[in-house]
């Protein structure tokens, strides 16, 4: 892990990145066409159908810090870096020329990690690219997407009953009035004799959550429906989600809910519109100093996606002065929705009530530019990929009035997106 200084070891660093158009951007970005490696090596971030975003590979460079001002150490440690380069971009948009792909941790004192790949092919506002490091090759060696064979399946640091008991002390918690609410998490485990082929995972998640991110940064493989922030140029976005039904049955809960009724339960829901207020603004909070203009909808929409349905927030702004999407990003992490409220008081609450270490879960993952450009989501509906072993991760926002049975449906409803793209992959 890097400890030193931001400039430390930048001679070893690359000096040249290239960046040209390529002809046909509809249908350009597919996992397939990324190099068969470890999960470790897979970069990608990609949203819409066709895709647009970003597919990465090979490491020019990896930057690994930790720590409260870990978002800043990394924003120094990517202008030093950039001022280095030698840059010819033949593009001029968002994403093109030096790119680097970042993970944070949802702890301060847990690992992040930023790596700039030696090879991007993207698309952005229709324009399709590729960039090069020091004259890496584009080609990529390809081969067919792997089936890892059958998976086994386990539970991780929390079982369902240690969950549920999780839950049940939270909302003791809330009900004494030592916070409004809280974000409690549970894992799973699979494993397959094969190491798993995380082209297939990403294929499968773009295709089938087309209105989610979906990303994977150093073996954190994922679609996240949550964009904590965008930014291009002075204008940002930052789509907000708290409050949860679930589609169908939640799989493997034994329990489900009718689909037609699924919309019309979340709106009504006292519980997950106090729970989704928090989550809003707390993020409008905290973009509020940054902005000229902000404006917050007065009331949430509905975000239908394929397993659970949400309520959602978009939040859109215009900058009063220039930030790195770090910055931002740094500024709004952890918001209401993966932590709790009020914000310090849910995140001591969370260090000392045990259960999951989150790891990088529910921390910042995204891009940037050399312009500080970019896009970071919430690290959700993800797992951990390493070899032959993937571990899920879900949780979800306690009140006053949350039912633990209810609350675990809730994660296993958040599980199955990956559960079902790991089975079918």
């Amino acid at each position: 892990m890097t400890s030193a200084s931001p400039d430390a070891s930048l001679s070893a660093l690359p000096t040249t990145v290239r960046t040209t158009a390529t002809a046909t951007a509809t249908g350009l970005l597919t996992p397939s066409t990324l190099p068969y490696g470890r999960a470790e090596d897979v970069l990608c971030w990609l949203h819409g159908d066709p895709a647009q975003g970003l597919l990465g590979w090979g490491e020019a460079a990896r930057f690994e810090v930790s720590g409260p001002d870990r978002f800043a150490r990394a924003a120094a440690w990517w202008d030093q870096t950039v001022a280095r380069f030698e840059i010819d971009d033949q593009v001029q948009v968002a994403g093109s020329g030096p790119l680097l792909f970042g993970s944070f941790s949802f702890e301060d004192d847990d690992r992040s990690v930023l790596v700039m790949p030696r090879v991007v092919l993207g698309v952005s506002a229709g324009q399709a690219f590729v960039t090069t490091v020091d004259g890496a090759d584009p080609s990529a060696s390809t081969q067919p997407l792997r089936s890892p064979g059958p998976l086994t399946w386990s539970d991780g640091q929390v079982s369902d009953e240690a969950y549920k008991k999780l839950v049940a002390a939270a909302v003791t918690a809330i009900r004494s009035g030592d916070l409004n609410k809280v974000v409690t998490a549970r894992d799973a485990l699979a494993r397959a004799k094969e190491p798993l082929d995380v082209r297939a995972l990403l294929a499968r998640l773009s295709a089938r959550y087309p209105q989610c991110w979906t990303y994977a940064v150093d073996g954190l493989v994922g679609a996240t429906p949550e964009l904590l922030v965008r930014r291009q140029g002075d204008l940002i976005f930052s789509r907000v989600l708290a409050g949860t039904g679930w589609r169908g049955g939640a799989a493997g809960s034994g329990r489900e809910n009718p689909d037609d009724a699924v919309t019309a339960f979340l709106t009504g829901s006292g519980k997950n519109a106090e729970e989704h207020r928090y989550a809003a603004v707390s993020a409008a909070e905290a973009l509020g100093p940054y902005c000229a203009e902000l404006d917050v909808p007065d009331q949430p929409s509905v975000l239908r996606l394929a397993n659970v349905v949400h309520l959602s927030t978009d939040l859109t702004g215009r900058l009063a002065r220039p930030v790195s999407v770090l910055e931002l990003a740094g500024a709004l992490h952890p918001t209401a929705a993966v932590c709790g409220t009020p914000t310090p008081v849910a995140a001591a609450y969370i260090r000392s009530a045990g259960g999951l270490d989150r790891d990088r879960y529910a921390g910042p993952t995204g891009w940037l530019d050399a312009a500080g450009n970019g896009e970071f989501g919430i690290a959700l509906r993800c797992a951990q990929v390493s070899g032959g072993t993937a571990r899920l991760y879900a949780g979800g926002g306690i009140v006053a009035d949350s039912v633990p049975e209810n609350e675990l449906d809730e994660t296993y409803a958040k599980l199955a997106a990956l559960r079902d793209a790991l089975e079918n992959a």
